[in-house]
């Protein structure tokens, strides 16, 4: 039985991995922020880690660990100045996992998966997808911090031999997700309508489900996997079929009416909101075709049936099943 800890434990992808990884027959050791997850799941050891940074002492949670999977990373803060940004991303994302990989070599791990994300490559595409080959071009501090982890895993990777695998997603999707797709869920529940039927693009996606698959896949190959690969569900959606497709799942019509996505450029940028209409409007596509080929992967939850479990999750949450008894007041 392979020995492997996973950072991030209590995230999104965190918690379907451990659980998903313990199912299977692996012995888990699962880093988290606070105390209060460590009651997630049994059958894991779990390591409370207050802080990720340069300083941080890994020791004790990699004893005995032949993998580590880094999923723990610093994302978006409201109300901090750009500079601040920067630098906070840098410290925890870029030192804080070059200080992982250093100490796990220190510990005799032999493989390192990084959860890196495809603002590696930039924030939209035109007439082509995203590959592998292409040049990074980070738009914001998160993406430049996780670029310049990459290089920094990289360069360790050259000087120890440390297996580095790489993982660059779009946008993740399913049971508890956040952001930016919840709040569409939450829109098509109320049954508001949405300006988004002018709107011609082509996003990709990955369903959290595909992601834990795509890293098991690099864990359970004989040999140490290296590289760098681009997921996704390989199915890409405009903003309004997906918006349909939430209807679907949850037995409704679509409410979606045409305006022009410049209008809704300029109504955003007013309200501040402009990056989340860009989003929306503008095309980011990703070629998963190298982890197809190299790892024989393919994602194992159709865009469908994803979608369909984020909508009957958040359902869940808004409308919990009424678990009285009978004649209970």
């Amino acid at each position: 039985m392979k020995r492997i800890l996973v950072t991030g434990a209590s995230g999104f992808v965190g918690r379907r991995l451990c659980a998903h990884l313990v199912k299977q027959g692996w012995q888990v050791g699962a880093a988290v922020r606070g105390t209060s997850a460590v009651s997630l799941a049994g059958g894991i050891d779990w390591h409370v880690v207050p802080d990720i940074g340069p300083q941080t002492d890994w020791s004790e949670a990699l004893a005995g660990i032949e993998a580590v999977v880094h999923l723990a990373a610093r994302v978006h803060v409201m109300h901090e100045t750009a500079m601040e940004g920067l630098r906070e991303h840098r410290r925890v994302n870029t030192e804080g996992t070059a200080a992982l990989a250093r100490a796990a070599v220190h510990a005799g791990v032999q493989r390192f998966v990084y959860l890196s994300t495809i603002k590696v490559n930039g924030e939209r595409t035109s007439d082509k997808p995203f590959t592998e080959a292409d040049a990074p071009d980070p738009a914001d501090a998160y993406g430049l911090s996780k670029l310049e982890a990459e290089q920094q895993l990289a360069r360790i990777a050259g000087e120890t031999g440390l297996a580095t695998a790489i993982f660059r997603p779009p946008l993740m999707y399913g049971p508890g997700v956040k952001g930016n797709f919840r709040r569409l869920i939450s829109l098509v529940r109320r049954r508001i309508p949405l300006p988004l039927a002018s709107i011609s693009n082509a996003r990709s996606m990955l369903c959290v489900d595909n992601m834990v698959s795509a890293i098991e896949a690099v864990l359970g190959r004989p040999q140490p996997v290296s590289g760098t690969f681009l997921v996704s569900d390989d199915h890409d959606l405009s903003t309004p079929e997906l918006v349909r497709r939430i209807s679907v799942a949850m037995g409704r019509n679509p409410l979606l009416f045409p305006c022009p996505p410049s209008l809704l450029l300029a109504a955003a940028g007013l309200a501040g909101k402009g990056g989340e209409a860009r989003r929306m409007i503008e095309s980011l596509r990703v070629d998963c075709g190298k982890l197809r080929r190299e790892l024989q992967w393919n994602p194992p939850v159709s865009v469908d049936a994803g979608i369909a479990a984020a909508v009957h999750w958040q359902l869940q949450k808004t409308n919990p099943p009424d678990t009285r008894s009978p004649g209970h007041e």
